[in-house]
């Protein structure tokens, strides 16, 4: 499972901590977390969904339906659908991706894993991954989740980010610190 863990806003936390009540006093949290996955995998892949969350025009009671529309046509359960649908009540569709992030995080914080992000100039091979959840262990983190994103931009290496460390062995910070360097040389 591939945990989002970006920081929620404030909002999103609110929201993000109703959902885990509501799906753990249902007892239904596993299949909550496994479906809100999904639906932000959905957002993400999906332009048409993107501008049906954004559209600050539409109609609540028309945005609401068409967001219920799309998660019945998925497949998703009673709880995603509840939730979803007061979230479109209170006009927060917007929010709903951040919302699905911090959800993931709330899980994965309260589950005792950590979420690193990593971000490579090239997508990252099952053996490289599996050599940087060793090194993440011998680092001390116990329970790993890697979230990887392409950013060519770096040119090669890595920028992983585990809570409020940073470690950017990238090619393009150090080609920045070489810069620096012979600036300061010359």
């Amino acid at each position: 499972m591939t945990v989002v863990g970006t920081t929620a806003s404030p909002l999103a936390g609110r929201y993000a901590t109703a959902l885990y009540e509501v799906a753990d006093e249902a007892r239904t949290l596993d299949e909550a977390v496994d479906q809100a996955e999904a639906l932000g995998r959905l957002i993400d892949q999906s332009a048409p969904l993107r501008a049906l969350l954004s559209d600050p025009l539409l109609d609540v009671a028309q945005a609401r339906k068409a967001m219920l529309a799309v998660l019945d046509a998925q497949g998703f359960g009673d709880t995603i659908r509840r939730f979803v649908g007061t979230v479109a009540n209170n006009r927060r569709l917007s929010d709903l991706r951040p919302i699905l992030s911090g959800f993931a995080a709330l899980v994965a914080g309260r589950r005792g894993i950590v979420v690193a992000e990593v971000a490579s100039a090239h997508a990252l091979s099952d053996l490289q991954r599996t050599q940087l959840l060793a090194r993440l262990t011998e680092a001390g983190y116990g329970r790993v989740n890697i979230q990887e994103r392409v950013e060519a931009g770096l040119l090669g290496g890595l920028v992983v980010r585990v809570g409020a460390r940073l470690y950017d062995a990238s090619l393009r910070s150090r080609l920045a610190r070489l810069h620096y360097a012979m600036k300061g040389a010359a």
